[in-house]
């Protein structure tokens, strides 16, 4: 067994010194977190391992907040980055506080009316990068802040803040005016102590309402991050040990530029639509169709036929989805442009009811006529005989007499008997002749026949002495 340790040794050593290799580097001990700021790392005090800060968010995911993912929003500001770009900055730490600055810029809402960024790189001497007013998107700016270089030497901060207040806080620069109540931040990323008087020149850009968050990183002097940050200090003044692990505390500043959004969260009670204002502020819109109501929740639907611009020739109908149809009056029918409204032909539809004659109004509407010696009836539908003799099919060769609404007889003319059809005539003389001419001695039927025609003929002296006498009377 002894003489097969060596070979056994031989054999793990190459994975024992890849190990060795993999472990990190024993790091400087940082200053210790005291009350005042926030501390971010992946070593506790004393350099033992320690666990993930709350505030460190893994790289790149979005603070959802309470109720979930897209419930916030953030809020509208004017953002002005102060970053050290000083000798003891190295160019991949640079480049790790850049990466820093973009991604706070993914987490915000950039654009003309929302959020603004500027960044003022400083070290002995101060350079506005860019103003708030140059970029309005994010490709744009994180282009551009991609584009920064180091300044090297010196750490003048307070320099850098009063040229921040001086450059980039002005509205001439894309700051917006006091009128506005959008807030004015600057985030200022250190890693020395100033190398000027900055707790004055803080003191006056807190003064004139610039909120200042501190970040320090590993060899930042605490008692000046304090100096330069707003209250609450712990709320303000963040540490992390090294470049390295800066870029986690976007996810911090991402929740601290959070508004809750109530239109995502649910709690607008809008009817019908609810719009973000930003800085957790809602109000309520109406779908097409709907006005708000007072309660400024709650929506009706528009009166559209009251408004007297529907175009409806006849009538002007709403509807139940805010909107209006066009209908038209009875007998008429509503058009192509469905707006205007043709009298329907009635008559042609076969429905008038008419037992005789249709004729169509031109108020779209019809009535019932009867045909000549017919009377329309109450029902304004069907007809009565008014003059049997006026049809003219009564079949009297002479005279047609009116017994009432529904009868008749026929006559004859003066000289002229009505024969027993009732409805021909033959003349009186005529018959007085057959009579002379026959022979005395005629059968029976001749006799029957004369007494026929006295009786014609007494009728008819009758007839001339009425006649006679309305005639005198006259």
């Amino acid at each position: 067994m002894p003489r097969r340790l060596p070979g056994l040794l031989l054999l793990l050593w190459p994975l024992l010194l890849l190990l060795l290799l993999l472990l990190p580097p024993p790091a400087a001990p940082g200053p210790q977190a005291r009350p005042g700021f926030r501390r971010l790392g992946t070593r506790g005090p004393g350099g033992s391992p320690g666990r993930r800060s709350a505030l460190a968010a893994p790289t790149g995911a979005p603070y959802a907040g309470v109720g979930g993912a897209g419930i916030c929003k953030s809020r509208p500001l004017d953002l002005v980055f102060i970053i050290d770009s000083s000798r003891s900055v190295r160019p991949l730490e640079f480049t790790k506080v850049k990466t820093f600055v973009s991604r706070i810029i993914d987490t915000l809402d950039i654009g003309a009316a929302d959020t603004r960024v500027a960044v003022v790189n400083y070290a002995s001497t101060v350079k506005t990068e860019f103003h708030l007013s140059t970029h309005s998107d994010k490709q744009s700016l994180k282009r551009a802040v991609a584009r920064i270089t180091p300044l090297s030497t010196g750490t003048m901060s307070g320099l850098a803040i009063q040229t921040a207040m001086d450059e980039a806080f002005t509205v001439e620069a894309g700051a917006r005016g006091p009128t506005s109540n959008i807030p004015k931040v600057a985030i200022i990323v250190t890693d020395g102590r100033p190398q000027d008087q900055v707790n004055e020149v803080a003191a006056r850009a807190r003064a004139t309402g610039i909120e200042l968050y501190a970040v320090g990183v590993d060899r930042a002097d605490m008692e000046s991050l304090k100096l330069m940050a707003s209250e609450p200090l712990d709320e303000h003044v963040f540490y992390v040990e090294t470049y390295g692990v800066i870029e986690k505390l976007s996810s911090r500043f991402q929740k601290t530029f959070c508004a809750p959004d109530p239109c995502m969260l649910g709690t607008h009670q809008c009817q019908h639509v609810c719009v973000s204002d930003g800085e957790g502020k809602h109000h309520c819109e109406c779908s097409q169709g709907y006005l708000l109501n007072a309660d400024k929740k709650t929506c009706s639907a528009i009166d559209k036929c009251a408004l007297n611009t529907h175009g409806c020739e006849h009538i002007c109908v709403n509807d139940r989805a805010g909107s209006y149809h066009c209908e038209c009056y009875e007998g008429y029918t509503l058009n192509e442009d469905r707006k205007t409204c043709s009298a329907q032909d009635q008559c042609a539809l076969g429905t008038h009811g008419c037992q005789h004659v249709c004729v169509n109004d031109r108020a779209g509407s019809y009535h019932c006529e009867c045909y000549e010696g017919y009377t329309l009836n109450e029902d304004k539908k069907t007809c009565s005989v008014r003059n049997k003799c006026a049809l003219g099919s009564h079949g009297c060769q002479h005279i047609c007499v009116n017994d009432g609404a529904t009868s008749y007889h026929c006559d004859c003319y003066n000289g002229y008997t009505l024969n027993e059809d009732k409805k021909t005539c033959s003349a009186i003389e005529e018959a007085r002749r057959l009579i002379s001419t026959e022979d005395a001695c005629a059968c029976e039927a001749t006799l029957a026949f004369q007494d026929k025609v006295n009786s014609y003929l007494q009728r008819l002296n009758t007839k001339h002495i009425l006649s006679g006498s309305f005639s005198a009377s006259a």
